[in-house]
């Protein structure tokens, strides 16, 4: 101390700074915010505006994708509520077509069935006619022996004969008749 009072003489306040150096530190205060203010801030801005616009960009391209996805979702929901009504129908008409090929089939059953039985019974009947014509000329055959046996007498004469198997065979169909008709049949 003693030495730099020696040299200026007038001791300095700690407190209050030296002129000089306020004016070097005014200076490089003054260069230092117009560096900032030209270079610095400007840069900043446009980062925090980049910033802020990538932000906001985001979140609209967010909405926006939120936005089409609900419409998507909208769509896939029409378009599945479209296919069930599609597939019901489909259902209702291929039920609607097996109950047709189901009629169809039973028609076709039922007519060649019936087709069958008619022509069983024709066979039945044609049957029996030939049955019947086949007992006619057997029963006149024993009937005519029976008789020549009974009456003692040959009935060789042909017309005679069929004649009197036709007159038998009349007689037993009107017997058949008649017992089926409730009146009695006398024979002798």
């Amino acid at each position: 101390m003693f030495y730099y009072a020696a040299e200026g003489g007038t001791e300095h306040n700690p407190i209050v700074p030296i002129w000089q150096e306020i004016v070097i530190g005014t200076i490089a205060f003054a260069l230092l915010c117009f560096v900032l203010m030209k270079y610095v801030f400007p840069r900043m801005e446009q980062t925090f505006q980049a910033r802020v616009d990538a932000i906001e960009g985001g979140i609209k391209r967010a909405e926006a994708a939120q936005a089409e996805a609900n419409q998507l979702l909208e769509q896939y929901r029409a378009q599945l509520a479209e296919a069930r009504t599609d597939a019901a129908k489909i259902r209702d008409d291929a039920r609607a077509d097996a109950e047709g090929i189901r009629s169809d089939v039973l028609a076709k059953a039922r007519e060649e069935s019936d087709r069958i039985i008619q022509a069983g019974k024709d066979q039945l009947a044609a049957e029996r006619a030939t049955i019947v014509r086949e007992l006619r000329t057997e029963v006149g055959t024993i009937a005519v022996d029976l008789a020549s046996r009974i009456v003692g007498e040959s009935l060789v004469d042909e017309a005679r004969r069929k004649g009197t198997v036709e007159r038998f065979l009349t007689d037993l169909e009107g017997a058949g008749t008649g017992s089926a008709n409730g009146s009695a049949v006398r024979t002798s």
